[in-house]
């Protein structure tokens, strides 16, 4: 007997895989308790910085990297036999209103950081871009994804700044990842290096799909666990959490109020947690001192400290810069803005 078209449609789509709901559901209660130590920093219970640098950066990046990986499994599987078109719309719908919410939000709330390309922004490129990979064959998948790591480690093990130029520093064009230093956002999470993961993802579902391998990773019975059903609503849980952390964190102050922070410490851990993303710490160790030096010496450092002075247009905290860099370019790193 041969089953109508639908029905024979369902029963080759793959079943749902419960260890990737765990996992995804594991990288959501990972995401949030990075964001909470962000949140306690914001209220002044971390030193300003400490999210962005040491253990905490590693941490971060390791959950992106998890996630967008995630994101392209999860793509091949759900275009598997073929892309479902009206879902597909829908769920790239929906993560593109998220992102444009956020934006919107943030730009609102904290005009100087805010997210103008951020995980659900990268997602949303990715899964356009990925759903066309998809129509292609599969070695072009398999050297796109080589492309990727080689660019990677030349990026972060060649000759520094030769895939970057300042042309890309606008945020217009910062979202493609080749910025030398890019516009400052909460959350940014450019197309480069961060298609990387999620291309791999890409590949390796791609070739799983050919064998009995998800069939075999669905017989293993996780999907009743709560991390797997948390990972079944991972948007929603994105949208949620940071107001309700947030809020915690607020709560918290009320009750017991966080020390004032030391301002030398605190713009020594902010310049060098700016001027690390793109310089390395020997680098970045010197130019911090010497503009904190300097600064002190012109009587700049307390307005700077209270938001008295324009760092982007003050003529003398960018001979300063510039100064401390040892050259007439733009400095390592820009000062951070108090």
């Amino acid at each position: 007997m041969t089953l109508p078209a639908s029905k024979a449609d369902a029963a080759a789509r793959l079943p749902r895989i419960g260890l990737l709901d765990t996992a995804r559901g594991v990288a959501l209660i990972a995401m949030a308790s990075y964001h909470f130590s962000w949140d306690m920093e914001f209220m002044g219970y971390l030193a300003p910085g400490t999210a962005e640098t040491g253990w905490l950066k590693i941490y971060a990046r390791a959950i992106a990297t998890t996630f967008l990986f995630i994101v392209g499994i999860s793509l091949v599987l759900s275009s598997t036999p073929e892309i479902r078109w009206p879902s597909f719309w829908k769920r790239f719908g929906m993560i593109a209103a998220a992102a444009a919410v956020i934006s919107i939000a943030t730009r609102i709330a904290m005009p100087n950081e805010w997210i103008y390309f951020g995980i659900l922004h990268c997602i949303a490129v990715l899964t356009l871009v990925g759903v066309v990979f998809l129509r292609l064959p599969l070695a072009v998948t398999l050297i796109a994804t080589l492309v990727l790591f080689a660019a990677w480690i030349t990026d972060n093990f060649g000759p520094p700044g030769l895939l970057r130029s300042s042309f890309f520093d606008p945020r217009y064009l910062a979202w493609i990842g080749l910025a030398v230093t890019p516009e400052r956002s909460n959350d940014y999470v450019p197309l480069f290096p961060w298609a990387t993961p999620f291309f791999t993802g890409l590949s390796i579902a791609s070739i799983a799909i050919r064998t009995k391998l998800p069939h075999g990773l669905a017989a293993v019975g996780t999907g009743s666990w709560w991390p797997a059903r948390l990972g079944r609503h991972s948007l929603a849980f994105y949208l949620i959490h940071q107001p309700v952390l947030i809020g915690i964190a607020y709560g918290i102050s009320l009750v017991v109020p966080p020390q004032a922070p030391d301002p030398v410490a605190t713009y020594l851990r902010q310049c060098n947690a700016s001027c690390l993303m793109q310089q390395g710490e020997a680098l970045c160790h010197s130019f911090c001192q010497c503009t904190l030096g300097k600064l002190q010496a012109q009587a700049l450092f307390t307005p700077l400290q209270e938001g008295a002075i324009d760092i982007e247009n003050d003529e003398r905290v960018q001979a300063i810069a510039s100064e401390c860099s040892g050259e007439s370019e733009p400095a390592p790193a820009p000062l951070p803005q108090q």
